[in-house]
């Protein structure tokens, strides 16, 4: 089965070709770009496919991390995903943030449950647990940070992620959350396309809101 991944949830814009029969990356591309996920996401796809020396057509999956994280990467990554899967008439599954970042850390160190959190900003905190077989063991959860440290009080196991000093006794990274473009493929070539639906994670709402009360009323015909 081959596996198109894709992301688009954070400042980075990737996207891979995987061969779950080998369990080998073919190609994958991308960059940090901060902004622009939507002008650069298809540039990214071809040159991955043109790399790994595959079609568009060749693929039979496509993978696509659906959040927590940038509310318009997010939008920008999962209707791409449900456009070429709807083309190509091929499932589409999604993986989240969390679970690509957990099991990251759980290669690194397996056997070991592993607690990711992710700095949300405005005191808050993306969180979530997962077990020694890197299986979600309780939702994902957007905390208050005070919350979060009560709850977590007494965790043994892997902290990771950029908010994981924050809940945590983990020692403060300076490094942002990096989505590994392979997991996303692995993990999406692994799920189960009935239940994995591509469907967003934002746990909370967007930024940015319509002010009220600056509606402008709509003139009626004269």
């Amino acid at each position: 089965m081959l596996v198109l991944a894709i992301d688009t949830c954070g400042s980075g814009c990737a996207a891979a070709v995987y061969d779950g029969a080998t369990e080998a990356l073919l190609a994958g591309a991308g960059e940090t770009i901060g902004r622009g996920h939507a002008e650069r996401l298809m540039d990214f796809i071809d040159e991955a496919l043109g790399a790994s020396g595959k079609r568009l057509e060749d693929i039979d999956r496509i993978a696509v991390t659906v959040g927590p994280g940038s509310f318009t990467g997010i939008r920008v990554g999962v209707a791409a995903a449900r456009g070429l899967a709807l083309a190509l008439g091929k499932p589409a599954v999604g993986v989240t943030t969390l679970h690509a970042i957990a099991e990251r850390a759980r290669q690194a160190e397996p056997g070991r449950p592993v607690l990711v959190a992710i700095d949300a900003k405005r005191d808050e905190a993306y969180v979530q647990c997962f077990d020694t077989l890197g299986q979600p063991a309780g939702p994902a959860e957007v905390l208050p940070i005070a919350e979060a440290r009560e709850r977590l009080r007494g965790f043994d196991g892997i902290s990771c992620g950029s908010g994981a000093h924050l809940v945590t006794t983990a020692e403060a990274s300076g490094e942002a959350d990096h989505i590994d473009i392979a997991i996303v493929a692995r993990l999406g070539a692994a799920a189960d396309p009935a239940s994995a639906k591509p469907k967003p994670i934002y746990l909370r709402g967007p930024d940015a809101k319509p002010q009220a009360g600056f509606a402008v009323s709509r003139a009626s015909a004269g």
